[in-house]
């Protein structure tokens, strides 16, 4: 059984750009194993991923991340079965947001900064969906 899980977590400390590119490496290699695919949004400290895959995978690797210590205020937004991917095509992708039109954002939500704990579920499904068919999503080394 397919499911789509979205979250939100604040970093627990300072991510710069090599710390982000070696979890996004190693996000990959794991995720390709275990059969989950995704989207990761980074940006002023706030992770917010969607993760898809077999239900026990998808729910062990949330398990894992609630229990990390490099992220805090970790909130499930959705959790879903579905009946197919809509982003398979990555172990992760990650959404570049310094190519993102602010507009998007303002679609979404009340200001054109992104806040993953003010958006319903909906609008947040909805806003990787955007970024993906604008190509904000990047996905180096896959």
């Amino acid at each position: 059984m397919l499911v789509r899980l979205i979250y939100a977590s604040r970093a627990a400390q300072a991510v710069n750009h090599d710390t982000l590119v070696a979890v996004m490496k190693a996000a990959r290699a794991h995720n390709a194993s275990a059969g989950i695919t995704g989207v990761l949004i980074f940006t002023d400290g706030v992770f917010l991923q969607l993760l898809e895959g077999g239900r026990n995978a998808v729910s062990a690797l949330y398990n894992k991340i609630t229990r990390d210590a490099r992220h805090h205020d970790v909130v499930l937004l959705s959790y879903d079965e579905v009946p197919e991917r809509r982003f398979s095509g990555w172990a992760m992708g990650q959404a570049n947001l310094s190519r993102l039109n602010p507009g998007i954002l303002l679609k979404y939500s009340e200001r054109a900064v992104l806040d993953p704990y003010a958006l319903s579920a909906q609008a947040t499904l909805a806003l990787f969906e955007e970024l993906v068919s604008t190509a904000v999503i990047d996905c180096p080394g896959q």
